[in-house]
């Protein structure tokens, strides 16, 4: 069976509803603590989800991406491996400069929310749309396809400072899911964009195509039963990240 590592940082909270997520398409899932990462190179792919890894201390994910074991999922990335990261996990990624990967350096920010009329930490189900080109972890997904799903953050929008990245990053097909009402529609104004993300961004991954970063919880969207669904133990369309992050793998090993 597919083994998936679910990266456990001091202050990570959403372990154990990622490794159930994980389950759930027919894959195994390990815990692996962040002072256990020799352990990491028997897996076929990994998880950084979310939570306030070292209490979001200068700014979220900054202190994680430095730690020891980022240096290992680099190494892994760089062999194609899936790496997912949700929330604290998709901040961790864009500090560590795995996302959007153009370069050796760290191009974007997660950012506090900017919304009208309050700021600070939002809770709520939005709605995204995928509309980037085929990765990882989109392989199930049809074209400006709608996903309800769950988001939980203060500090969720995407943005930079370097000029034409977002273009580029659009162009590249790097933004894999975007913000969107519900016809489809990319409106930057909130409630649609519920923290000024750049261009909707809801995730955006490197241009391999083997890294995501994503704010939204598809862990919080996978089971009916989490969105009050008739038949509480269907899968959701939110699962199929995880289900698209196994047939890539299997292909992946098949080759």
């Amino acid at each position: 069976m597919i083994k998936i590592a679910v990266i456990l940082f001091p202050g990570t909270n959403c372990e154990n509803e990622t490794a159930r997520a994980i389950k759930a398409v027919g894959m195994d899932a390990s815990i692996v603590r962040w002072n256990d990462a020799y352990k990491l190179d028997s897996f076929e792919g990994y998880i950084l989800p979310g939570g306030w890894s070292y209490e979001d201390r200068i700014r979220a994910g900054v202190i994680s991406a430095q730690d020891p074991l980022m240096k290992i999922i680099k190494k892994q990335a760089a062999l194609g491996k899936p790496i997912l990261g949700i929330c604290n996990g998709c901040q961790i990624l864009v500090e560590s400069g795995l996302v959007p990967g153009l370069k050796d350096q760290i191009q974007m920010a997660l950012a506090p929310n900017i919304k009208d009329p309050l700021a600070g930490f939002f809770c709520t189900w939005v709605k995204m749309k995928h509309v980037g080109k085929k990765n990882a972890f989109n392989l199930f997904y049809r074209e400006n396809e709608i996903i309800d799903i769950p988001i939980a953050h203060a500090e969720g929008r995407f943005t930079t400072i370097e000029k034409g990245l977002m273009n580029k990053l659009k162009s590249n097909g790097q933004i894999t899911f975007q913000y969107c009402d519900s016809n489809g529609d990319v409106i930057e104004s909130y409630p649609t964009n519920p923290n000024g993300s750049l261009l909707n961004s809801a995730g955006i991954c490197n241009k391999k195509g083997n890294v995501l970063a994503m704010m939204p919880h598809p862990e919080r969207a996978t089971f009916g039963y989490q969105a009050k669904e008739k038949k509480i133990n269907e899968l959701l369309p939110a699962s199929k990240i995880f289900a698209s992050m196994k047939k890539y793998i299997e292909q992946r090993i098949s080759k």
